[in-house]
């Protein structure tokens, strides 16, 4: 499975002049995976990049067979202290996806590491928007080359 798999890594913040650029990008992304074989599309269902990349994979699966959406989530609590608007967004991506898993009940230091980790090691591809050598999404990039991936880092 892993060999037809890709995830996503990306800022919680994208910058508003650039999310509709960054959005065509993404698509054509997900569309060339797609096209190379890549069946699995795994997402840690965040705000940000990871909410662009499943609203794609899911735009893909209108007109493409074959294409899964899989959601892992760090913990069950991810959305505390979100809006009311985000959470109706996250919601209504689960109840659209192939399917969903939390790591943990309960949120911890570490689950957002622990996700991160759960994405690269079930991936041959990371697709990315990193434009900041610290944070978590600089973790998971540095990791997933550790571990072998093809990175594409559409910051660049």
């Amino acid at each position: 499975m892993r060999e037809k798999s890709a995830c996503f890594s990306g800022h919680r913040i994208l910058p508003i002049d650039e999310k509709t650029a960054l959005e065509e990008k993404l698509n054509t992304e997900i569309e060339r995976l797609a096209a190379l074989g890549v069946q699995n599309f795994f997402i840690g269902g965040a705000l940000g990049f990871d909410t662009l990349a499943a609203r794609g994979v899911l735009r893909l699966q209108e007109w493409r067979s074959g294409i899964r959406l899989l959601l892992v989530f760090p913990c069950r609590e991810q959305t505390c202290g979100w809006n009311k608007k985000d959470i109706e967004v996250y919601e209504a991506i689960k109840k659209q996806c192939d399917s969903y898993i939390y790591l943990q009940e309960k949120y911890s230091r570490d689950c957002m590491f622990i996700r991160n980790r759960y994405l690269v090691d079930n991936s041959s591809y990371c697709v990315c928007y990193l434009t900041q050598k610290r944070g978590g999404t600089f973790y998971t990039v540095r990791y997933a080359g550790r571990q072998g991936l093809q990175i594409i880092n559409l910051a660049e």
